[in-house]
């Protein structure tokens, strides 16, 4: 039997020969398996310290805007711009949610998710501990599937640490209340929190191509180490090719492109193209490295 088979055979001495018996894993084990993931990867120093990081971006940026308004109450008064929605803080705290998102979304965010990513698979390996996951009952396809479910939950999480730290210090240094959107309209405050919920879902989907990417990468090496810093490096190679404008037929097909695309939840009504392409792409990512994540770890030679 080949070591990618999940089964445990039971031989049997009987009178015509060997008899043999396939287990195959209860379906509560495989969501065993999924907590067990979950909770070693919570544990991890590494991660407490990037959602650390994630947690003190929206404090950084209150900070500063409650800092440079306090003589005139204008926001940018040196002339930058600064991310979106970054003049409305100081009417409505609100903003800092969507401030805080923008500011982390083209790099902190899918940073964390690339390292988590890239270590899931090459970690284990590299710890020597890969092997004895894939005992019985577990199973190359159901590991890499959970190992995906987690990275995945990474990226929610941490989209929600940043929004709900972002609330929390927009709450306490700025005024909260109805809220004006890009469109000019007025909104409710109780419906600007249900956007505010709807665009971190819409961030922590877009980073679902990301994870996938990682993911694969994470399958070509036992090193761990190798395969986060591959991942971020194809992160910030990515974000710069899409900057330059000699490159604009590729650019709509890159990972990133459209990562933006949620500030449109804020218009009234709502643009759904450029939000549609970005999930459609995400999708596209996902089953493409996915797969590829699949052939190479389903036929790979595992040594540790």
């Amino acid at each position: 039997m080949s070591r990618a088979d999940v089964a445990v055979v039971e031989g049997a001495e009987g009178g015509d020969g060997v008899g043999a018996t396939v287990v195959r894993p209860h379906p509560l084990w495989t969501l065993g398996l999924l907590r067990s993931e979950l909770v070693t990867t919570l544990r991890r120093w590494r991660t407490l310290a990037l959602l650390g990081v994630l947690a003190a971006v929206p404090v950084l940026v209150g900070i500063s805007v409650k800092v440079e308004t306090s003589g005139d109450g204008q926001v940018g008064r040196g002339g930058g711009e600064g991310p979106a929605f970054i003049s409305q803080i100081t009417n409505n705290g609100l903003f800092l949610v969507f401030t805080a998102l923008a500011a982390t979304l083209p790099f902190f965010l899918p940073m964390a998710v690339g390292v988590v990513a890239g270590d899931a698979i090459a970690g284990e390996a590299n710890a020597g501990t890969l092997r004895y996951l894939l005992v019985a009952p577990a199973g190359r396809t159901r590991l890499l599937l959970t190992k995906y479910a987690t990275t995945m939950a990474f990226c929610l999480l941490a989209t929600l640490v940043v929004a709900t730290s972002a609330l929390a210090v927009g709450a306490l240094l700025f005024p909260l209340g109805d809220l004006t959107t890009i469109s000019g309209t007025q909104i409710s405050f109780t419906e600007g929190l249900g956007r505010a919920l709807l665009i971190a879902l819409v961030v922590a989907a877009s980073l679902t191509g990301i994870a996938a990417l990682g993911l694969f990468v994470s399958t070509l090496t036992n090193s761990g180490i190798a395969a986060m810093a591959t991942t971020v490096g194809l992160l910030i190679t990515v974000q710069i090719l899409d900057q330059i404008p000699q490159l604009h037929a590729l650019q709509p097909y890159f990972f990133s492109h459209y990562w933006l695309s949620f500030a449109d939840l804020m218009r009234d009504p709502v643009y759904w193209d450029d939000l549609v392409k970005n999930l459609e792409l995400q999708a596209l990512y996902a089953a493409v490295f996915g797969s590829a994540a699949w052939a190479r770890f389903s036929t790979k030679d595992i040594t540790a």
